[in-house]
Formats: C-alpha cells, structure tokens, sequence
C-alpha cells in the first residue's frame, strides 16, 4: 500500500521543493535577473516540445533566437519590472499562455523570475465549459419561472383498467427515445399526464419540461412565445427581448398541447424548427439550435382536418411518428374507482374533511358516461366535499349535485356542437309487461329493448342513437356486441 509522506517544516528539503515542481500540470519555469533559466520542470518542455534538460541553465535570449520560443514573456518582466502576461507560441506554432511575475530583493532589484505557462486550449475548454454552464443556469432559471407561472403539479398516472396498463407500459417503453409521440383522445383523458410521464421516463429527465397549451395562447402572440423576440422587435416587447420556449426546453420537452387549434402559418413555422432544429427569434437575424424532445397532443382529428386543408398533411406525417390514443374513462369503469379515490384523498386533505364514497355511490358514479372524462371527475369530487353536509357521498349527493344526468348547463358535448339528451327527450314506458328473474337480468332486459327501440326510431343510425342514449358510439357497440 502506498503511503503518502508526510512533508514538515524541519525537513522540507530542496529535493522535495523539485518533487512538488515537477509534479505541477502547469508548467514552471524560474530564471535569475539576467534571463539564465535556474529551473524548469517536465511540463515546461512538454509544451516546448523539448527536453527540459535542453533549456536548463541556458539563456531565454538564445531558446528565443533558437526558435523554441517566438518571444519571452521573462525578458519583457525583466525589461519592465512587472508582470506580464502574453500568449506565446512553440516552434510548432502552438499557442501557449505565459505569467512572469519577478521576484524582488529588498533594494527592489530583481532576484529572480517566476513563469507559469498553460496550454491554451485547455483554458479555452475551460472558458467554453463555463459558459455553457451560465447558459444551463439562465435555461433553468427561465424554465423555472415559466413553470411557476403556469403552476404545474406533479401527478401520476392512474392505471387500474387493463388499457391503461397497456398504454403505460408503451409510454415508458417508447420514452427512451426521441421521437415525437402524437396523443390522441378526448378531453380530460390525462393527454398532459401522459406527457409527463414519458418526460420522467426519458434520458431528459434531468431536463426542463415545457407544457404548453396552443388554444390557450392568442394566435398573435404564438410566435413571440414560441420563438422568442429581441428588444424592439415590436412595439410593447421587452426592453430586454425574451427567450422562446424552445430554447427554454432545449435539451428537454416541449409538449403542445391541443395542436390542432394551431393556425396554419404556425402550422408551417413548426415544420420548419422540426426539420431543421434551429429558431430565429423575433426581429433577429442570428440563427439558434436546439436539441428538443417533441409531444403533442389533440381531442381533434387532424385526418378529417387534413382532408379539409385545416392542418398540413406534411406536418401531420411529422408528429405521427408515435401515435397513442388515450380511451375515455367510460371505457375504462376501473379507473374511475381509482381516480375517485386518489381526488377524495386529495380534497379531504385540502378541506380537512374525511369524505368517503358509499357503496351506492360508487355504483352511480360507474353508471355515468363522464363526457369531461378525469376533468369532470375530479371537479364533481371536490364540489360534493365541499358541499355535502354528511361525511358519507351516496346516490343521492351525486345526483343532487347535477353530476349525473345527462344535460350540462350548456347543453352542449365537450367535442360536439350537438345538444346533449335530457332524460325529456325520449321515454320507454310498457306497463303491461311483466318481468321475472333478478333485477340485473331484467334491468339487462330493459337496456336491451330500448336500445333496439331507438335504434329503429333513428333508422339504425349509430351516431343518432347514442347521441340520443347519452353515451358514446363506442360503448353503444359493445353493448349491441353483448346483447348478440
């Protein structure tokens, strides 16, 4: 085992003085008053390219002359009686960075000269390795604020259902890499905590996260925040100029979420950073490149809006690298157990209360299709914490809190421009029918003829039937499939 000695004043010694020179990276090189070279250690020559025994006991004047050196930075300090610095170069033209500080006696003459030299370039990495460290600081920092602004919370995602796990489980195996991943599905379905997730499970972890919503921006503004400006670019613009959020996300995430309410001439401007990688902010003329992770999202269907020239199809094909579609909770009844569950722990935290959900609640709440998805959901639960006076959630508060009937106030679908169905406008009445078995084959029974009655009435149409059931057309094919 090596072991390292022990170096005191009382035996600190000549030798060891010259062991801890030679040991230096930099490279040392002293001379008396005259220029004569009393010392120099191993990497003086390494960056002379020569033997240092080769300088030792010679003159700065003749290794000038000579051409191991294009100049001396110890004559010049000897000339001046001062420190100088200089950038030298070898006789192979490289450029070396040189410190002379003279050392003086006590009539202030010259003793002898200190120099200490470094290969440039590595200074050069240095400067260059710090400054992109100042840059990663002001990128957080930005990143940081812009975070803070839009108060994003942390949230997992919920996955009881089997579909869920499945899409899970591809989001996190996909997020390795860096292709552009395309989230599809309806409003409220987790689109943004999907995004998340991918982000927490990618080589970007580290990195800043960019979450932004494109309809919620006003379209003259889009490509200020997008790009970014430089001061004067407009009028009302920052004395200061901003930074876009791509360069903000650089090295991260940039998630756009509702892509398709992007107008068109972004449409091609987004094309552009994606093909290429590089920004031009607003009003500048300098190029900037960056390295970012792109996740969007839409509850639209931009095939139906390519074919009507409402989304370039060139863009498109771009963003639908990874396509993942996001099921509606109805079609996932496990996780709107799971869901309830978690917003009820959460609200009971935040209100001190200590709701729970009965039985006959939970059976109401997997009887609603939940048009506003995981959104709707969690608004209902905090409005019965807030508003129900028992600490039990039944049947009754859900419906007495207008969650579960078929009619929002506006009366309209989240993704339709189509009035939603009140409980007014059908009916199924057969009082002359009797019924005999449990009450779930008969209620089984009753779905089954009421649905094939309005089916008839809309001519077999889907689209007409389920607006006229309240559910979607998906679950109205399941349940046909089940009654076959």
């Amino acid at each position: 085992m090596n072991h390292i000695n022990k170096v005191t004043k009382e035996n600190f010694s000549i030798k060891d003085f010259s062991t801890v020179i030679n040991n230096s990276f930099d490279a040392v090189l002293v001379s008396d008053k005259h220029g004569k070279v009393l010392l120099c250690n191993a990497a003086t020559g390494k960056l002379l390219g020569v033997d240092p025994q080769q300088i030792q006991g010679r003159n700065l004047k003749d290794i000038v002359k000579e051409g191991l050196l294009d100049r001396s930075v110890v004559l010049e300090s000897i000339e001046t009686c001062s420190v100088v610095s200089r950038i030298l170069k070898n006789k192979n033209g490289y450029p070396i960075v040189a410190t002379a500080t003279p050392v003086l006696g006590k009539d202030d003459e010259i003793i002898m000269v200190v120099v200490n030299s470094r290969d440039v370039n590595i200074l050069e990495r240095y400067i260059k390795a710090f400054k992109q460290e100042q840059n990663r600081a002001v990128q957080y920092k930005r990143a940081v604020t812009y975070l803070g602004e839009k108060d994003i919370k942390q949230q997992e995602v919920v996955s009881k259902s089997k579909k869920m796990k499945e899409i899970v489980e591809k989001c996190t195996f996909i997020a390795k890499s860096d292709s552009t991943v395309l989230l599809l599905g309806e409003s409220g379905t987790g689109k943004d905590v999907m995004a998340r997730l991918i982000h927490i499970n990618s080589n970007r972890a580290d990195e800043p996260f960019i979450p932004v919503n494109c309809a919620a921006i006003p379209t003259e503004l889009l490509e200020s925040e997008l790009f970014g400006y430089v001061s004067g670019a407009f009028t009302g613009a920052n004395s200061q100029g901003k930074a876009g959020l791509f360069e903000i996300a650089h090295r991260g995430t940039l998630f756009l979420d509702e892509i398709g309410d992007l107008p068109l001439v972004m449409q091609s401007k987004l094309l552009r950073i994606i093909e290429t990688g590089e920004v031009q902010r607003l009003g500048d003329t300098r190029i900037t490149r960056t390295n970012v992770r792109l996740i969007t999202a839409t509850n639209r269907d931009l095939q139906v809006m390519v074919e009507k020239n409402e989304f370039r199809s060139d863009l498109y094909y771009r963003l639908n690298v990874i396509p993942i579609a996001l099921p509606p909770l109805r079609e996932r009844p496990d996780d709107i157990i799971a869901l309830a569950e978690r917003f009820l722990e959460e609200y009971n935290r935040k209100y001190s209360t200590e709701k729970i959900i009965t039985p006959d609640g939970l059976q109401e709440m997997l009887g609603y299709s939940w048009p506003g998805n995981a959104r709707e959901l969690r608004n209902v639960i905090e409005r019965l914490v807030i508003t129900s006076k028992d600490n039990r959630l039944d049947r009754l508060d859900f419906v007495n809190a207008n969650a579960l009937i078929n009619e929002r106030k506006d009366g309209y679908d989240d993704n339709t421009t189509q009035p939603r169905p009140s409980f007014s406008d059908f009916s199924y009445t057969d009082t002359n029918r009797r019924y005999t078995g449990t009450l779930k084959s008969v209620l089984k029974k009753i779905e089954k003829e009421y649905i094939d009655q309005v089916l008839s009435e809309c001519n077999g149409c889907i689209g007409e039937t389920a607006r006229r059931l309240g559910i979607h057309r998906t679950m109205l094919y399941r349940k046909m499939k089940e009654f076959q």
